[in-house]
């Protein structure tokens, strides 16, 4: 595989160093040579160019990805941002939420605690990192870990343009992946585990957060839901360290309400009219949560499940895995 040559210092990139030194071509995996405003491939047989925007770079083989490099170099708006705008997003934000996360913070508490244990320096890889995900904070200032935050928007947070489905990255690059509230967005959720298995290191750690019973909340980008079996199996090429719900039957069912009530509506300000009123009049059924979730009958109807695992030699058998079913529906 080819080296990596030029590595730019004084762009202004996010990405540190190490992580611009493990960069490659998502078309063919060949290494990458570095100019002012783009980034070459050197493979002898791809040749592909890929830009740079704002100090970002954008690598993604826009013939297989849903993306192209055009979405990017003409700054059009992703999925990522909201549509919300001046007074609208002032009085969202005095509203209240129609449902909380359990479990992130103490989760990424432990995951960081574990890469410690395992690395003095760990490189993490965040999909979808466009925004900081719940919990994700508590850890995103630890001077010991070097997190690239990647995205298919342009933002703030941004260090990298990459589709899940082509990681541009070497094999066994990373100690950890975190991947929040992502694989239900895209097109082929095991394609992207599969490829997030390729760049973590042996024993190399993923903490994915997915919903299962939640509504479409991204338009054209919203693909897939899996129960906490149909999770598990997605992760099949991981050991199991814990995993569980972050979003409870009380949340799912004041999501379900809004959604109901939403669907009578045939312009942007009855939308925005009946969404308020949910949130005022639902916010109430997240307050079970926390008792329900322990309950085995929540597994089958939680809004969202997470998943924390380690890169394994070893597949999960599906045998295995259907014997591990802990709901209520088979009594």
């Amino acid at each position: 595989m080819s080296a990596v040559s030029d590595i730019p210092q004084t762009k202004g990139w996010r990405l540190s160093p190490g992580a611009t030194q493990a960069l490659r071509c998502p078309a063919c995996r060949c290494g990458l040579e570095f100019q002012d405003d783009e980034i070459s491939c050197t493979g002898p047989s791809c040749g592909k160019v890929y830009p740079v925007v704002d100090g970002i770079p954008v690598l993604i083989d826009d013939v297989g990805s849903v993306f192209s490099l055009n979405d990017f170099t003409a700054r059009r708006g992703t999925f990522y941002q909201s549509s919300e705008t001046g007074a609208r997003q002032s009085i969202s934000r005095l509203l209240p939420s129609l449902g909380d996360n359990l479990k992130a913070k103490g989760n990424f508490l432990r995951f960081a605690g574990l890469l410690r244990r395992s690395t003095a320096s760990p490189k993490v890889l965040v999909v979808g990192g466009s925004r900081v995900g719940p919990g994700l904070e508590s850890i995103l200032s630890d001077p010991q870990i070097d997190f690239v935050e990647s995205d298919v928007a342009l933002g703030q947070r941004t260090a990298l343009i990459c589709d899940a489905h082509g990681l541009p990255f070497d094999d066994e690059t990373f100690d950890a992946v975190v991947a929040q509230v992502v694989l239900e967005h895209v097109v082929d959720p095991y394609a992207c585990v599969e490829e997030m298995r390729r760049i973590l290191k042996p024993g190399g750690l993923v903490y994915a957060e997915t919903p299962f019973m939640e509504q479409v909340h991204a338009g054209r980008y919203d693909f897939t839901r899996f129960t906490r079996l149909g999770h598990r199996r997605l992760f099949r090429g991981f050991e199991e360290i814990s995993s569980g719900i972050v979003g409870g039957p009380g949340m799912a069912l004041a999501w379900s309400y809004r959604y109901f009530l939403l669907s009578f509506a045939e312009s942007r300000r009855l939308r925005t009219l009946l969404s308020a009123f949910a949130r005022l009049t639902a916010f109430w059924l997240k307050y079970f949560d926390p008792y329900l979730t322990s309950k085995a009958g929540a597994l089958d109807a939680a809004a969202e499940f997470y998943f924390m695992g380690r890169k394994s030699d070893r597949l999960l058998a599906d045998r295995e895995l259907i014997r591990s079913y802990k709901g209520l529906m088979d009594q």
